[in-house]
Order: structure tokens, then C-alpha cells, then sequence
């Protein structure tokens, strides 16, 4: 999770759930089914993006579930994978050292298992995040570090759950008299505006709204406990009851369609921006750091 939160920007969930989901996550045996498929379709949108990274750094990688795709599409780049746990960044080493013939390994370049605040300045030309944004406390810090880590004209591409996420069992819970069954997630739009505010050139950002369906109101709750916690700030406080959940269980079975199957809603917002050239105010007198000089003069070269 990021700290230091920004005033006015950060999100109003339970930071303790999100530990306890990342220390879950640690433990299991693969990231969560739907982030592998938003993986999946995310990685079909690099097409877009003609430049080719010499270095990518898949953010909170093993949780996002892109490492395999980021393989095909670029064989040839370094890439590091940033966790936000010690536990994740061994996880992510364990696969990086797995032998050449395990399931479990990482095709493609060397991999490198790092901190977000371990990542040098400007050594990335693509910054993938999958999944991981709606995880954070203050979203506009972790852009600033997608920032600090990009190189310039390297670009951000990133998915995270938008607010219509679950709002069949938000309605449920709100018809109950019952808390919320989780906190709220960024709009894209108000997305959109932090990355221009964090210094990206021409975000772009759309959304598309995938349900899924499951057999009973436990294969439900499983899934949604593999996806995380309800971190809403307002939810129940302590242990549920066993009565409570036989009223729960039967409230779920309730949304059940002809087919017998209950369905949620999980809207996904998807997002890439470029980091632009610094642009240098002009002034009377005007100074110029040296790396800045040093990324104008790229930037001009590379548009002849």
C-alpha cells in the first residue's frame, strides 16, 4: 500500500483488511481467476503503443497476474516486478528462480523483484498495473511513482475496479439495513484528472462492465473473499454470527435467476497516459537541471 497520503486525495477504507488481503494473497496458489482475465485483456490493448520497452515494471505483479503476457509481448525487455510486501516480493523471487521447465516460472528476460521505492528514476519505458489501483490508499502517490519511474515518452497502463463493482450486492446490503459490503472505488474520470495532475501527457481511459455468475451463495462468497476484504470503513464492526450468514446465504440465493445462478456486477476501468518532456517555464532568467537538459535533447532528437 502507498503512505505518506496527500491531503484530499486519499480513499476512506480500512488500510488494516488490505494488509490482511495481501498476506491471503501471499499464501495462495495463483493470483485471482479475474485478474488473470483482465490481464488477458489488458495485454491486448499494448497493440496501441507502437514504442517497444527495453524495461517494464509490472506493478504488484504477482497479484496482477500479467507476467506471462508482458512475456510474449515484449521477449526481449528486462522487466521488474514491484511488490508491496516482503512476503509478495518473495513470492515473485521464488518464480523469478524457478527451473526452466517448472509451470511456475516466468518466461522471457530476467526478472527483478523490487520495492516501489527501490526503482531508479527513470530506468522504465512501460509501467503495467493490474488490478492493484482500487488497493491503495492515496492513488495519486502511486502515480507519482509510476512517474519518477518512467522514462521520458514511456507510457502507464493500468486496471482497477470502478464504482459499479458488486452494486447488486451493495443494493442487497443497503435493502438489509445493513453497512457496506465494501468501499467505494475511484471514478475513472476523477482517474483521469490524477494523472494529469501527477504530470501524464493525453490519458486515455474507458470502462466495460463484466458479470459473472456462480452455482450457490458459497462459490459466491468464495470469490470474492479470493479478491480481497471489505475495507469500507463503515462495515460491520467484529465477528458475524452463524445466524447472520444463514441470512446472508439466503438473501444471495434470493438474486438467483431462472437458471438458478446469481450474478454480480464488476465494472473495470482501463487507463495508459505518457510521461511528456519536462516542460521548462520561461523566465527572465531560467535554470535548467541537467538531467532535465539531458531528456529535452532525446525528446527533440527522437521527433526528427
Amino acid at each position: 500500500m502507498s503512505d505518506s497520503p496527500s491531503a484530499g486525495t486519499s480513499r476512506h477504507f480500512d488500510r488494516a483488511v488490505v494488509v490482511q488481503a495481501l498476506r491471503r494473497l501471499a499464501g495462495a496458489p495463483q493470483a485471482p481467476w479475474l485478474h488473470g482475465e483482465i490481464a488477458r485483456r489488458m495485454a491486448e490493448r499494448l497493440s496501441i503503443v507502437r514504442k517497444q520497452p527495453e524495461a517494464i515494471a509490472d506493478w504488484w505483479s504477482f497479484g496482477g497476474a500479467g507476467a506471462e503476457h508482458l512475456a510474449r509481448a515484449y521477449p526481449q525487455a528486462r522487466r521488474i516486478a514491484i511488490e508491496p510486501t516482503p512476503a509478495l516480493r518473495e513470492r515473485s523471487a521464488e518464480l523469478a528462480k524457478a527451473p526452466w521447465w517448472s509451470p511456475k516460472r516466468w518466461s522471457g528476460a530476467p526478472v527483478t523483484v523490487l520495492s516501489a521505492d527501490q526503482v531508479e528514476p527513470g530506468s522504465v519505458q512501460l509501467v503495467w498495473a493490474n488490478m492493484m489501483l482500487q488497493a491503495v490508499f492515496d492513488p495519486p502517490v502511486v502515480l507519482g511513482q509510476w512517474q519518477r519511474a518512467l522514462a521520458v515518452d514511456g507510457f502507464a497502463m493500468f486496471s482497477c475496479f470502478g464504482p459499479d463493482t458488486l452494486k447488486e450486492l451493495r443494493a442487497l446490503y443497503r435493502q438489509l439495513g445493513w453497512p457496506a459490503p465494501a468501499a467505494d472505488f475511484v471514478d475513472m474520470h476523477d482517474l483521469g484528472d490524477m494523472l494529469v495532475q501527477a504530470g501524464f501527457a493525453d490519458p486515455v481511459m474507458d470502462q466495460e462492465l463484466i458479470t459473472l455468475t456462480w452455482a450457490d451463495p458459497q462459490a459466491l462468497l468464495a470469490e470474492l473473499r479470493s479478491l480481497g476484504g471489505n475495507a469500507a470503513p463503515q462495515r460491520f464492526a467484529g465477528l458475524r454470527t452463524p445466524r447472520w450468514r444463514a441470512r446472508l446465504l439466503a438473501a444471495l440465493q434470493g438474486l438467483a435467476g431462472p437458471d438458478g445462478r446469481i450474478s454480480m456486477t464488476f465494472e473495470v476501468a482501463y487507463g495508459h497516459a505518457f510521461k511528456a518532456p519536462p516542460r521548462v517555464p520561461l523566465a527572465a532568467q531560467t535554470t535548467v537541471s541537467l538531467d532535465d537538459m539531458r531528456a529535452l535533447v532525446r525528446a527533440r532528437q527522437g521527433s526528427r
